[in-house]
């Protein structure tokens, strides 16, 4: 997928510069679990070989803070933990202290520096458990209690697709900076505070990518065992190209405050994409991630030659220039600080490390600000 691509969200379609229909969008949320309600993404915890190094890059060039510490000076011999924060996203970064984390060490040679556990946070863990349990998900670690000065929490962790994680968060009046066992940071990079803000606000949402024919037993699980529900769904006549295509089920909680792309390639010329790599807001922050030294992936003119195309044959019309909108990104990637129509569009920005995207609503007027996915 090229950087700066375009997501029209008009008429029940997406443009990416990919042949498309109308994707399908449940309206259905199910019912109502009676207890165990999925607040909100809690946290996301990398495996890396060094936690520190890799939690100053992100500080340094995508505008995060030091929050939270754990390891020698704490107490934890095994792991060492840093947590950085901007907004509401909140990542952690592990690594092994001792070579003999048989663990930590053959998932980094498995899959490199990557996600291990995507944390809830959620209320009655208890009852979510059972619940899992009775469904047949594989409880990884049962219910327990950890606390220090701060106050208590309640943590459980299940097993989803492949070697990922999903622990369960239950705060019950804790006060602190992060977790128990966390401390805050005593130092902190005196660069950082002379750097330009970046403003990301939210994990909009997560994917999961897997193996061909895996995609529909992956989402059931959430469906089976977390009484999550569809959201939308493509399949790979709605999203491809001559190349490369994928199919996708979104599943989400109830309040939709947690929303779990699940992913999978379809046959093609070329490997699909996730093999290949299993407003004003936006503009100000690619301008503030450039000046921070971030780089973003380039978006070739033939892009929007690709796009005028598609656009002849499709089902949606598009009020806003496509010849203004490829002046804007492409000559002038940066897009900020001057006076430009409101695009009432998605539009999607893929730096290297993260992809970035902003939401427009139907006035031209955010209605969700810059979310990492």
């Amino acid at each position: 997928m090229f950087s700066n691509g375009v997501a029209v969200d008009q008429g029940g379609a997406r443009v990416r510069g990919l042949s498309w229909s109308p994707q399908t969008t449940y309206s259905n949320q199910g019912e109502k679990p009676e207890r165990g309600r999925f607040l909100h993404f809690h946290s996301v915890t990398f495996w890396v070989g060094n936690a520190k190094q890799a939690a100053s890059f992100y500080c340094s060039k995508m505008g995060f803070e030091p929050l939270a510490y754990k390891g020698l000076e704490t107490g934890s011999r095994e792991v060492v933990s840093h947590v950085i924060k901007q907004g509401k996203i909140v990542f952690v970064f592990s690594s092994a202290l001792n070579p003999w984390n048989r663990e930590m060490g053959d998932h980094l040679v498995k899959h490199g520096d990557g996600v291990k556990d995507i944390a809830f946070e959620v209320e009655d863990c208890d009852y979510i458990v059972q619940k899992a349990r009775e469904r047949g998900a594989k409880i990884v670690r049962e219910p327990w209690v950890e606390q220090d000065k701060c106050g208590k929490v309640k943590f459980a962790v299940l097993q989803t697709y492949g070697d990922t994680t999903h622990t369960l968060v239950e705060k019950m009046n804790y006060s602190g900076c992060f977790l128990p066992g966390f401390e805050p940071l005593v130092f902190t990079d005196p660069l950082l505070s002379k750097l330009p803000k970046c403003y990301l606000e939210i994990i909009d949402h997560i994917v999961g990518n897997q193996p061909d024919q895996e995609m529909v037993s992956a989402s059931e699980w959430y469906l089976k065992n977390l009484q999550f529900h569809r959201f939308w769904s493509v399949d790979d006549t709605q999203v491809h190209t001559e190349y490369s295509s994928l199919r996708s089920i979104v599943v989400a909680n109830y309040e939709e405050s947690i929303k779990m792309p699940i992913n999978e390639p379809a046959p093609g010329r070329k490997k699909s994409q996730i093999q290949v790599r299993p407003s004003q807001h936006l503009r100000g922050l690619i301008r503030h991630l450039r000046e921070r030294g971030l780089e973003f992936l380039a978006v070739p003119p033939t892009y929007y030659k690709q796009l005028r195309e598609k656009l002849q044959s499709a089902k949606i019309r598009v009020r806003e220039s496509i010849d203004t909108l490829e002046v804007r990104l492409v000559k002038n990637p940066l897009w900020a600080g001057e006076d430009v129509p409101e695009f009432h569009l998605a539009l999607q920005v893929l730096c290297k490390p993260l992809p970035c995207i902003s939401h427009q609503g139907t006035e031209g007027k955010p209605d969700q600000v810059s979310a990492v996915t």
